[in-house]
C-alpha cells in the first residue's frame, strides 16, 4: 500500500507545494512505496517561524520533561521496529536485518541521550574574590538547521536532533529525498510521545529546500551530513554570516593488513567494512592496504570471499548485500568500475555488471574489487559509496602507515595486526577520527565521539559527550550576594 507523504510544520502533517516526490524500492523499481509532493520555499519560511516560536517555551522546559519526551519516543519506536526495519530496507536497501537493527540503535540513541537530564549540566569554578563563585551554565543555540543523508535514514538523524532538543532547541529537518518515509516515521513517533508544536519541522524536497535552511535568516546553526564538496559549500556560505556550522561529511577509509595479522579474520572483517549496506556507509572500506608479504596468500582469500557474497532483494532471508539506494548511485558506481577496468587495473574480483533478471532490474553492483600499482588513479582518491575497493601493496609497515593516510579524508581506518606495540603506535601513525583494531572500519557506538580529521569533518564531534558541545551555548556568571 503506497503511503502518502507529508511534510511536518508546526504540530501538523501538511502537504508540500513543490514537485511531486515519488518513493521506490531500490530493489524492485517498479514497486512505488510512498509518494507525496515536496516543500516549496514558503513551507520552509513556515517551518523556521514555527521553530521560533516554539523556542523559547521548549528552551524553559524543565529537561527532565524534555527528557521524557525522547523516552516515550524510544519505547514508541522500539515496539515498531520490525516494521519500521523493514519499510527502511525497503526504502533504503540495507538488508531488512540491518534495517531492524538501525532502527533499535535509534531508541537507543534517544535513551542515552534522555539521560541527559541526570548528568551535571554546569561547571563551578573557585573565584579569587570573596564571597563569589564562577559558574559555567549551558543554554540552547537556538533554531538549528538539520540535514541528513540517505543511508542511515532514521540513526544518522536520532544522533543529530536527540541532543540537540535534550538540550532545548528546536529544529528545522531536511532528509535526504530518497528516503522521505523513515523522515515521516521518526517525526510520526516523536509527536505521539508528546513533542509540542513548533519543536521538531519536517521539510522534504529537492534542490531548493536545502539551500533555502542555510540561508534563512532565523536559523541559528546548521549540522550536516553528506560530501564533503556540499559540506564545505554549506559552511562558506554559513561562515560568511557568522552562523556555526557542524559537518560529518565524505570519507575513503583504509584497512590496512599487516604481515603478521591473522589473514582469516582480516578477509571477513575487511569484506564485511567494504560490502555491508552496498558500501553506503561513510565509514566503509574503501581501500585496503596489504602487506607484500601477504599479499598474495590476502588477495585470493579476499577474491574468494567477494565471490560468496549473496545479492538480492533487500527483505530477502537468504541475501547478504541489497541494492544502491538509487538508479544514479548504481550508475556512479558502475562508472568507476568501467574506469578501472579502462584504466588498466588488475581485477581481484570484478565481476561484469549484472545484464539481465531481478538484479539488472534493481539498483544492484556486485562486490567489485582492484589492485593498484601505483597511487595516481581516481579509484584510490575519490570517494565511490560503493561495494567497490582499490588495494595497494606496501613494502612494509612504514610504508602502509604512509598510504593509509595519503588520503585528503580522514575519517575511519583499520588496522589488522597481533603485534599490540604496533597497535598502540598506529594510534599516533593513522591520521583518523575512529580506528578500529583488528575489527572492521565500518561502526560507530552511540556513548564516544563520533567525527573524522582533514576533508571529513569541520566541528565539533557528534556522539557521546562531545555532542553537546555544538548545541549549547556557555555563560559563564560571575555570581555575588548583594
Amino acid at each position: 500500500m503506497t503511503v502518502t507523504l507529508t511534510h511536518f510544520i508546526g504540530g501538523s502533517f501538511v502537504d508540500g507545494s513543490g514537485p511531486r516526490i515519488l518513493d521506490e524500492n531500490p530493489s524492485r523499481p517498479d514497486e512505488l512505496l510512498a509518494e507525496g509532493t515536496a516543500a516549496g520555499p514558503e513551507q520552509v519560511d513556515d517551518a523556521v517561524a514555527a521553530a521560533r516560536a516554539a523556542a523559547p517555551g521548549w528552551a524553559r522546559t524543565p529537561i527532565a520533561e524534555r527528557a521524557a519526551v525522547l523516552e516515550r519516543a524510544a519505547g514508541l519506536i522500539d515496539a515498531d521496529a520490525d516494521a519500521l526495519g523493514t519499510e527502511l530496507a525497503r526504502e533504503e536497501g540495507k538488508l531488512r536485518a540491518e534495517g531492524i537493527g538501525e532502527v533499535r540503535n535509534a531508541a537507543n540513541i534517544l535513551r542515552y541521550t534522555a539521560n541527559e537530564a541526570h548528568r551535571e549540566q554546569g561547571e563551578v569554578y573557585a573565584s579569587p574574590r570573596p564571597g563569589e563563585r564562577i559558574l559555567v551554565v549551558r543554554r540552547p543555540v537556538g533554531v538549528i538547521g538539520v540535514i541528513t543523508p540517505f543511508n542511515f535514514p532514521i540513526g544518522i538523524p536520532a544522533w543529530k536532533m536527540a541532543p540537540a532538543l535534550v538540550h532545548g532547541n528546536t529544529l528545522v529537518w531536511k532528509p535526504a529525498i530518497t528516503v522521505p518515509l523513515l523522515a515521516l516515521r521518526l517525526a510520526q513517533k516523536l509527536h505521539e510521545a508528546g513533542l509540542p508544536a513548533g519543536v521538531l519541522n519536517l521539510v522534504v524536497g529537492e534542490p531548493d529546500v536545502g539551500p533555502a535552511i542555510v540561508e534563512h535568516s532565523g536559523i541559528d546553526a546548521v549540522t550536516f551530513t553528506g560530501s564533503t564538496a556540499v559540506g564545505r559549500a554549506i559552511a562558506a556560505r554559513l561562515a560568511a554570516r557568522g552562523v556555526p556550522f557542524a559537518g560529518e561529511m565524505g570519507g575513503k577509509n583504509a584497512s590496512v593488513v599487516l604481515a603478521d595479522a591473522d589473514l582469516d579474520l582480516a578477509v571477513e572483517r575487511v569484506a564485511g567494512g567494504a560490502f555491508r549496506a552496498a558500501g553506503q556507509k561513510c565509514t566503509a572500506t574503501s581501500r585496503v592496504v596489504v602487506d607484500d608479504a601477504v599479499a598474495d596468500d590476502f588477495l585470493e582469500r579476499f577474491a574468494a570471499r567477494a565471490a560468496q557474497v549473496r545479492v538480492g532483494d533487500s527483505i530477502a532471508d537468504d541475501v547478504d548485500m541489497g541494492p544502491l539506494v538509487d538508479g544514479r548511485a548504481r550508475d556512479r558506481v558502475l562508472e568507476a568500475i568501467a574506469g578501472a577496468r579502462d584504466g588498466g587495473l588488475r581485477p581481484v574480483h570484478a565481476p561484469e555488471p549484472y545484464g539481465s533478471g531481478a538484479l539488472a532490474e534493481g539498483y544492484f553492483v556486485p562486490p567489485t574489487v582492484f589492485e593498484l600499482a601505483d597511487e595516481s588513479h581516481p579509484l584510490w582518491r575519490d570517494e565511490v559509496f560503493g561495494p567497490v575497493v582499490a588495494v595497494r601493496r606496501a613494502s612494509d609497515t612504514s610504508d602502509a602507515m604512509r598510504l593509509a593516510n595519503d588520503s585528503v579524508y580522514g575519517l575511519s581506518a583499520a588496522l589488522f595486526t597481533r603485534d599490540l606495540g604496533r597497535a598502540l603506535a598506529s594510534i599516533d601513525d593513522l591520521h583518523v577520527g575512529v580506528l578500529h583494531v583488528n575489527s572492521e572500519s565500518a561502526g560507530a557506538d552511540l556513548h564516544v565521539p563520533f567525527g573524522g580529521m582533514k576533508g571529513s569533518a569541520l566541528g565539533p564531534r557528534e556522539q557521546g559527550a562531545a555532542a553537546r558541545e555544538f548545541v549549547t551555548e556557555t555563560t559563564t556568571v560571575y555570581l555575588q550576594g548583594a
